[in-house]
């Protein structure tokens, strides 16, 4: 296969009267496209110059249109190559910014499901109610989420998140809902800052088996801790990630 298109593979007519501006337009187009398997994994987009000809817009434009697709994770710019559509394997943006794999998930238009299967409040034990800022008894939420897309389990989720700033969570539909998302819109939290640590790690026990994986195969583990904007912690969360169906990849750049 050839790692250019055609002129022929130009986008549809974009509609200049729409509401919509002209690089929302033109990053849907290509959005679709890249979702329904047309530009496939590792394919790369005719240069900035030629794709803007051919849309009948201007590079500015263009450039606009593909940072969005660059931030959702649908795209890659390696310089001095040209720009890629990303792989097949699932790269959430968490490595960079502070979203959760749902809102990920939704972003980059992957269709997948959540199951709930713990969401009880309990006590804190010690080294957690320290990590939240608790004293050791207080209450917090355990809530534990097994994630699938079309290729099967991704990621086995535990998050624990102060009940003192969010009463009554344990009774919140969280198999449709963003954890973040719910405790910024329904209790009106600011979460702001977090901190994320990844390690490679072994699966075992229940986790291998709610990932559909044989002991010991490697997963991707994240440690997580997340503030609110008065410097609070609201929540502490584990997630094992299936090194084969899901990957982190994180854009650098260097001052």
């Amino acid at each position: 296969m050839s790692d250019q298109s055609s002129p022929h593979e130009a986008t549809e007519r974009l509609d200049r009267d729409a509401p919509a501006p002209l690089h929302a337009q033109v990053s849907e187009q290509i959005r679709a496209r890249i979702l329904a398997g047309e530009w496939p994994p590792h394919y790369r987009l005719r240069s900035e110059p030629e794709l803007a000809a051919d849309l009948g817009i201007s590079r500015g434009t263009l450039r606009r249109a593909l940072s969005t697709l660059i931030r959702d994770g649908l795209l890659v710019q390696v310089r001095g190559r040209g720009t890629f559509v990303t792989s097949t394997a699932i790269e959430p943006s968490i490595a960079q910014k502070l979203t959760t794999l749902s809102e990920d998930f939704a972003r980059q238009g992957v269709s997948y499901t959540t199951q709930v299967v713990t969401q009880r409040v309990m006590a804190a034990p010690p080294p957690l109610a320290t990590l939240l800022d608790l004293n050791p008894g207080q209450s917090v939420l355990r809530l534990e989420r097994l994630r699938c897309a079309a290729s099967g389990p991704v990621a086995w989720l535990v998050n624990y998140v102060r009940t003192d700033l969010a009463p009554g969570l344990e009774r919140a539909d969280l198999a449709d809902r963003s954890l973040f998302g719910l405790l910024e819109n329904d209790y009106g939290l600011k979460i702001t800052t977090g901190r994320r640590t990844f390690t490679a790690t072994a699966a075992t026990g229940r986790i291998a088996e709610a990932l559909g994986v044989p002991e010991h195969f490697p997963l991707l583990y994240l440690e997580q801790i997340t503030y609110l904007d008065d410097g609070r912690a609201i929540e502490y969360s584990d997630v094992w990630i299936h090194s084969e169906r899901m990957r982190v990849t994180s854009l650098l750049s260097r001052r």
